[in-house]
């Protein structure tokens, strides 16, 4: 009795975290100041966001053509993620660096805490909620980068609560309870389409729910009537969410350039991040335990599983297999999916019936402490310990990454990644001629030269198209007619990765001397 007085009392639940709040404040310490600090700073396409932002705020224009490169310059260029540049470069110019860093570790730490509390709410006992969180959390880190598709991991989670809760509310909830979640869904995309091309997913799902609202309807006769007005509601907020995708700077023309980016097979083969996963790797790994999880939990399932969330496990699981960039969002679904399906089947009564008499006792007590332990956690509302760690963390960034007389931030691009001493020696040259580097360089490179010198590549493959990456490739690789593409783009700077198949044959090469090297980078000038 005193222990539920205790934890019924509000004080209690104010100033004692919850494991929620603990993951988002261990998620917040590791991605700023602890051992995961270095991975949101290694996609150097953090730069041209950053720079297509204050690009934006100065001009008060939205970006239209390329003005970053050398060789697209004056090119259209869809900045479809041109909201978050706007908003990140915001965050830059009042925190830096830093405060770039905190952001995106404050959005993934309070992804993956909501995540937890979902599944919770869906009926997960906390103990597999918190091991399937984790595993997505390994299968995420291979994309904590500083970049806007962790904004669309938050709106995905966000977007199928109200998908699913919307479906179920739909069997006992009045039908004005259904409208208000449903009518969100416009409003959401409006800025999802805005900030990320993960936009798509949403529609996806939207789609997933309809198709199994359809299967419903015509083989489910006696709830045809309530199925249908939930089809209709459904099907409405899935039209004006779509509608919501072309209100963007581009319109429809949006939408055609994405088209022909994803559906090009030359550029889907050759991006490192839309190729399959190669399950080597941990991240890789964690997800393949949650798919074996996941077939598990699904074949042993006493209850028949509703068929939206048969499709959105096939999915998710698909999506998961057919790019790595998708492993984060395939495996927080497969968590929110999952989780309450394995702890059905773990504490299963009827199961346990027919084991021997301690191991039912043994399982009967681990239930009833699992039991405990989620209405405990359920109870916990107040999150001031997170709401203290982001305030602690904005102060930090205010006073430069420092904590009193201590350096507890300092947000940097790694120099045994990127080419930053080398930017150094060029800066103090004062070389202002376009110099090519590998694409995965050029978003740093920007961040660090704009206006000049401009970049001969980045990361933005959609830019840059088939034809012109084939030739880049070349050189890369170092194939055949690999100098002629470096002479029509009268190419007289090399910024090459040290030890690099590009590098020793540049130093093998007559025409080509180099003029600076370190451990990173090797730069080189064309003979004139």
């Amino acid at each position: 009795m005193a222990t539920e007085l205790r934890i019924l009392s509000p004080w209690f639940r104010l100033l004692i975290p919850s494991v929620a709040d603990l993951i988002f404040i261990v998620l917040l310490i590791a991605l700023t100041g602890g051992g995961l600090a270095g991975r949101l700073l290694k996609d150097a396409g953090t730069g041209w966001h950053i720079r297509n932002g204050q690009q934006i705020l100065l001009t008060h224009s939205i970006t239209r053509t390329d003005t970053f490169s050398y060789t697209m310059q004056g090119q259209t260029w869809y900045a479809w993620e041109w909201l978050y540049d706007v908003l990140i470069a915001a965050i830059y110019q009042w925190l830096g660096l830093n405060g770039v860093v905190f952001f995106t570790a404050v959005v993934i730490a309070a992804t993956f805490a909501l995540v937890l509390r979902l599944a919770l709410h869906r009926g997960s006992s906390l103990p597999v909620a918190v091991i399937l969180l984790m595993l997505a959390v390994g299968a995420s880190i291979i994309h904590f980068f500083a970049r806007p598709h962790v904004l669309s991991w938050l709106l995905t989670v966000i977007w199928f609560q109200l998908l699913d809760s919307s479906e179920t509310a739909s069997e006992t909830a009045a039908h004005a309870e259904q409208d208000r979640r449903l009518h969100w869904f416009p409003v959401i995309m409006l800025f999802w389409a805005n900030l990320h091309g993960g936009f798509l997913l949403g529609i996806a799902l939207c789609g997933l729910y309809l198709i199994a609202g359809l299967i419903r309807y015509f083989s489910d006769r006696e709830d045809r009537q309530k199925i249908g007005r939930w089809l209709k509601r459904l099907a409405v907020a899935s039209l004006l969410s779509l509608l919501a995708t072309f209100v963007n700077p581009y319109g429809y023309r949006l939408h055609v350039h994405i088209y022909q980016y994803l559906s090009n097979r030359f550029l889907m083969n050759h991006i490192d991040e839309f190729l399959s996963p190669n399950f080597h790797g941990v991240a890789q790994q964690c997800f393949a335990a949650l798919l074996l999880i996941t077939v598990a939990a699904v074949a042993t399932k006493r209850q028949k599983l509703r068929l939206s969330h048969l499709l959105v496990i096939i999915f998710a699981a698909y999506s998961g297999l057919y790019a790595s960039r998708n492993l984060p969002v395939s495996s927080i679904l497969l968590t929110l999916m999952v989780a309450p399906i394995l702890s059905a089947s773990i504490f299963d009564t009827d199961a346990l019936q027919k084991m021997t008499p301690w191991l039912r006792g043994l399982i009967s007590r681990g239930s009833a402490f699992a039991a405990r332990m989620t209405d405990m956690e359920l109870r916990f509302r107040g999150h001031l310990w997170p709401a203290l760690a982001v305030l602690l963390g904005l102060l930090v960034c205010t006073q430069h990454g420092r904590l009193g007389a201590r350096q507890v931030m300092d947000a940097q691009f790694d120099a045994k990644r990127f080419p930053v001493q080398a930017v150094e020696v060029i800066a103090q040259r004062g070389i202002e001629e376009p110099i090519f580097a590998p694409d995965y360089w050029g978003g740093y490179l920007i961040y660090r030269f704009f206006p000049e010198p401009k970049v001969f590549v980045d990361d933005r493959h959609d830019l840059y198209g088939e034809r012109f990456l084939k030739d880049y490739l070349k050189v890369i690789n170092v194939q055949p007619d690999w100098e002629k593409f470096l002479n029509e783009r009268q190419v007289h700077w090399v910024l090459a990765p040290a030890g690099s198949s590009l590098a020793n044959i540049l130093k093998e090469t007559p025409s080509w001397k180099v003029t600076y090297e370190d451990n990173t980078a090797v730069l080189f000038q064309k003979a004139r």
